[in-house]
């Protein structure tokens, strides 16, 4: 009877022990994804020959003096430091301030009412989404030749347009605040279609359910659009916010070709009084005009530091509305 008993247990002690599920390793991950690997690496390369190479020596060659063919000279902070106290420079910074204010908010504006007009249209959407798609594709320098055309103090379409209705010519390209309404107005006309695309993008999402109970209570086409469409298109909106102020920011050409044969003897100063010269302008004046490369490459990283600083600011204020 006693071996009886111990005996179940003497077999359950035998037994062994459970197996231990063991994960096997990947065969060689690189070596065995390498075609998938081969097939994006040309991005990378070409990022980091034309993209990351040469922003390291730009910053290696902010702290040096250098022409573009003598020796290198070590500089040190000296060049931030004038940075500083460069008057023009912040000059040039407040005008492009300027410009991107007097660009943006209204082609925002337009942009918004051009899309709820083109998802309300019943005919031919499509030709009108080509058609307020095509500035943003054009070449800029055409389209300012075009403008230093219809803003020319002889006989633009601008004063044609102000004589006929009684009011005095103005010289847009010859006075600092016309300098800016026409870049202003460049800037406008080649990106209100691009960022109207992205609203109409946006409007298409938002459940026409909510546009019928709207309608069943009473509410117009203005207060829809204020109490629905606004609400609903926020995170849109915000987006060419942020991706507008990076733009505007870096505008460049529109002054170049727009002023360049206004500008009393310099290439690239912006016109009468600077009026037009952006921060970006005035960074390649410096770099190619003067051949100053040293300092240019200084403009530049304090350029890439006042984008990060907004789209910073713009970030959290995406955050802030979010969460509200």
């Amino acid at each position: 009877m006693a071996d009886l008993k111990t005996a179940p247990a003497a077999s359950a002690m035998d037994a062994p022990p459970p197996a231990v599920a063991v994960k096997a390793r990947p065969e060689g991950g690189i070596r065995r994804h390498w075609r998938l690997y081969a097939a994006i690496s040309p991005f990378y390369l070409l990022f980091l020959c034309f993209g990351l190479i040469p922003a390291g020596f730009s910053l290696f060659l902010a702290f040096q003096r250098w022409d573009g063919l003598g020796n290198m000279e070590y500089a040190g902070l000296s060049q931030f430091r004038y940075l500083l106290t460069d008057t023009q420079f912040w000059d040039a910074l407040g005008n492009t301030l300027v410009i991107w204010a007097m660009g943006t908010f209204p082609m925002l504006v337009i942009a918004l009412i051009s899309a709820v007009m083109l998802n309300s249209a019943v005919r031919l959407k499509r030709v009108y989404r080509f058609a307020y798609f095509v500035p943003s594709v054009t070449s800029v320098v055409a389209v300012a030749i075009i403008f230093g055309s219809i803003f020319s103090t002889s006989f633009g379409m601008v004063n044609a347009v102000l004589k006929a209705i009684g009011v005095s010519e103005v010289a847009w390209l010859n006075e600092p605040w016309g300098i800016k309404v026409a870049v202003a107005a460049l800037m406008t006309w080649q990106w209100t279609g691009y960022n109207a695309i992205i609203y109409l993008a946006g409007l298409q999402t938002i459940p026409s359910e909510l546009y019928e109970a709207a309608k069943v209570d009473g509410a117009g086409p203005v207060k829809t659009f204020f109490k629905i469409t606004v609400p609903m298109m926020r995170p849109v909106i915000l987006f060419t916010v942020v991706v507008s102020t990076i733009t505007g920011l870096q505008s460049f050409s529109e002054s170049q070709v727009l002023l360049g044969a206004n500008n009393g003897g310099s290439t690239f100063s912006g016109g009468p009084e600077h009026a037009g010269q952006t921060v970006v302008l005035y960074f390649f004046q410096q770099t190619f005009d003067n051949n100053d490369f040293g300092y240019g490459a200084a403009i530049a990283w304090a350029i890439f530091l006042i984008v990060v600083v907004f789209s910073i600011i713009n970030w959290r204020l995406v955050q802030r509305r979010e969460r509200d």
